[in-house]
């Protein structure tokens, strides 16, 4: 099964308030197909990751897809809880006394970080419906940057094998690991192999395995069939365990924009435009991964005709997009869309330097575009 993406952004271009994330319903749907169509082939169940996409204006949509949200603390699971209703798994590298016990209440899965955090608040979950568990670290990663790599030297995240202790695991029905970063079934699979060498013999204990995010199911060039086939093949072992998996980037890839203006131009050395959005405030990703964001109709620096530097319009000097280039000069007025920024940047983004947060905005499947959100001063206000 393979998406056909087209976006039909610039059809109303001229209706979007800049700058502005703009989801398209008909890129989001179909990213949840490709996702229930795992679930039904695999067996597995699929949450959304809030920590990836939070936009809750579209989960009347995500949930008719999907079977609940994975939530990082007691914000996201209250979140899932009111707008998304369905199952809700909560995960924190540490809670705290303030928090746990409405989590426990509204949680349908908790998972504790630490033998020490489950034993602290073992006494809290009697009586409750939570079904709590472990997270475990395979000790095996692919990912590219350390800041995104949970089995990194020295990870605060999850339990190794060697601090794993047996005689606590009464009460505990499931094992969490999470240990890829926007990848492909062939790490999975590796990953998978490690967290069963390491912890397989604890399985058949379990009533659920939850294999985290990380998993770019949407991505063009990713194994579809591989990876239902590692999920068969793992139920199949383990008597028909429930299996989970928790991608975020993978619900919202390539599913919407974030349009800004040029609001001026400047030259120092080479043409530079300024533009209404800024790099560190609304796409920190493109610094922290970091990564060049794609822009619609641009090329690299010297490919087309005319070249230009976009920038922010925040006072940071780093504040850069990056070298594009045009068939034509961007003028001032003209809008420049960012591609796929759905993910990783609702989440993210700040009020740095007293800078608006763009609108959130849909562009429906019948057509019509409608900004559902849009922020002023008081927003940034609040948040300071």
């Amino acid at each position: 099964m393979k998406i056909k993406r087209q976006s039909n952004i610039e059809n109303i271009l001229d209706k979007i308030p800049t700058p502005c994330y703009v989801l398209e319903e008909k890129l989001f749907e179909q990213n949840l197909k490709l996702l229930k169509y795992v679930k039904e082939q695999s067996g597995a169940k699929i949450l959304l990751a809030l920590k990836g996409y939070s936009f809750y204006e579209s989960f009347d949509m995500a949930r008719e897809y999907l079977d609940g949200c994975c939530c990082s603390g007691l914000y996201e699971a209250r979140l899932a809880n009111e707008e998304f209703k369905k199952e809700i798994h909560t995960y924190s590298p540490a809670f705290k006394d303030d928090v746990i016990d409405e989590i426990i209440d509204i949680s349908h899965h908790i998972t504790f970080n630490s033998f020490s955090q489950y034993t602290r608040y073992k006494k809290r979950l009697k009586g409750k419906a939570v079904s709590p568990g472990i997270r475990v670290n395979p000790q095996l990663s692919f990912s590219e940057a350390t800041i995104y790599n949970p089995c990194a030297i020295n990870s605060r995240l999850g339990v190794t094998i060697i601090e794993f202790k047996e005689e606590l695991l009464e009460g505990i029905q499931g094992l969490h690991f999470h240990a890829l970063c926007e990848q492909n079934a062939g790490a999975l699979e590796a990953v998978l192999g490690s967290f069963e060498e390491k912890f397989g013999k604890y399985i058949h204990r379990m009533k659920w395995i939850n294999f985290g995010g990380g998993h770019h199911i949407t991505r063009d060039d990713y194994d579809v069939k591989k990876l239902i086939k590692i999920i068969r093949d793992f139920k199949k072992r383990y008597n028909d365990i429930e299996v989970y998996l928790e991608p975020g980037e993978a619900v919202g890839w390539q599913s919407g924009v974030l349009v800004a203006s040029v609001v001026d131009k400047v030259h120092n050395g080479m043409d530079i435009a300024i533009l209404d959005t800024s790099a560190e405030a609304h796409m920190p990703d493109t610094i922290i991964m970091p990564y060049r964001a794609e822009v619609r109709n641009a090329g690299k620096e010297g490919e087309k005709k005319f070249t230009i530097k976009l920038g922010g319009n925040t006072c940071l000097a780093g504040d850069f997009m990056g070298n594009y280039s045009f068939d034509k000069p961007l003028e001032v007025g003209d809008k420049v869309i960012f591609e796929d920024q759905m993910h990783y940047t609702i989440v993210k983004n700040t009020t740095f330097n007293g800078v608006r947060l763009p609108s959130l905005g849909i562009l429906r499947k019948d057509g019509s575009f409608e900004v559902v959100k849009s922020f002023d001063y008081n927003d940034y206000k609040r948040r300071i």
